[in-house]
């Protein structure tokens, strides 16, 4: 897993960089740790790794007991030498969750059938399983080979995992136990601000958006008090989570959905919980109505779910 966090990592400090050119901050800003992690929506640790990265790179100076500061403004030069070497990756990552979609992968894989399908060197296959299994998509077999996890890969079953959720997340907000924590509320809202204003919002992880939705959902869950809730929206969170990674490919519903996720939680600071509870009914069914079908022949397997997505 070594491998995974040091490419994630990378990722990170990719995206960590972008936000640097894009405020135009100089050099001696004091990057903070938490302030980047409530922004990306990530927690301090791997903020800290990717920091730590581009300090090796020579772009960040570590401050014993002071922090992260940047040692020299960056350049758009630096961003394209950080982001070349993941090309290719990422190309096999997007390749491998759309096929296991459309069913042309099985269940269990090794790494050597799969360097075989794509043509991709072998350590580049590691490196991309492992990054999948950091991700929650895969997992190593005790013996040889890699398994898949359980998803949401029907349509019954997508049809079943919405009409669920639409049974539960609704009802939240008018539980007796509903109590906003208004520090989780903010940091939400940052993290949706920053998604629909971004320049570039293909640059943005599949990782991230799928993190920044699943934590939105969680978020009010846990806001309700009753512990069923929340184990319940964590597993629906688990079975979707390759599902939305292919369906990230639509990035405009991404902008989309963050502006619906925002209104919720406008609504819910304001303290109309009656009001967010008919916005999430709203959100659910837009998402419900909006994803294509696996298992539908015309539909391809980037595009399944590819406007669903929450």
């Amino acid at each position: 897993m070594a491998r995974a966090a040091g490419q994630n990592s990378r990722r990170l400090a990719q995206q960590i960089l972008k936000l640097v050119l894009d405020a135009r901050f100089e050099r001696g800003h004091h990057l903070r740790e938490q302030a980047l992690a409530d922004l990306l929506g990530v927690s301090r640790t791997p903020v800290r790794a990717a920091l730590q990265w581009l300090a090796q790179e020579g772009l960040v100076e570590m401050r014993p007991n002071q922090g992260f500061f940047l040692a020299r403004a960056p350049l758009d030069e630096d961003l394209a030498g950080l982001g070349a070497a993941d090309s290719g990756e990422d190309a096999l990552y997007r390749r491998l969750v759309n096929d296991r979609l459309a069913g042309d992968i099985p269940d269990s894989v090794t790494q050597t059938e799969i360097a075989r399908r794509y043509g991709a060197d072998r350590i580049a296959v590691l490196r991309t399983l492992d990054r999948m299994a950091e991700d929650g998509l895969i997992e190593r077999n005790k013996g040889h080979g890699w398994t898949f996890l359980p998803t949401l890969d029907s349509d019954a079953a997508l049809r079943g995992g919405y009409s669920f959720r639409l049974m539960i997340e609704p009802g939240c907000f008018l539980l007796p136990g509903f109590k906003p924590d208004r520090a989780a509320l903010e940091r939400s809202r940052l993290q949706h601000l920053y998604l629909t204003s971004h320049p570039d919002i293909a640059s943005v992880t599949a990782a991230q958006l799928f993190e920044t939705d699943a934590a939105f959902h969680e978020m009010f869950a846990a806001f309700s008090g009753n512990a069923f809730v929340l184990q319940a929206i964590q597993q629906q969170n688990r079975l979707r989570k390759l599902m939305e990674f292919a369906g990230y490919v639509n990035r405009r519903r991404v902008r989309d959905w963050c502006g619906e996720h925002l209104a919720i939680i406008d609504a819910v600071a304001a303290g109309h919980y009656a009001e967010a509870g008919e916005l999430m009914r709203k959100h659910l069914t837009h998402a419900d109505d909006a994803a294509e079908r696996p298992g539908k022949p015309a539909a391809s397997a980037g595009r399944r779910a590819s406007a669903a997505t929450s």
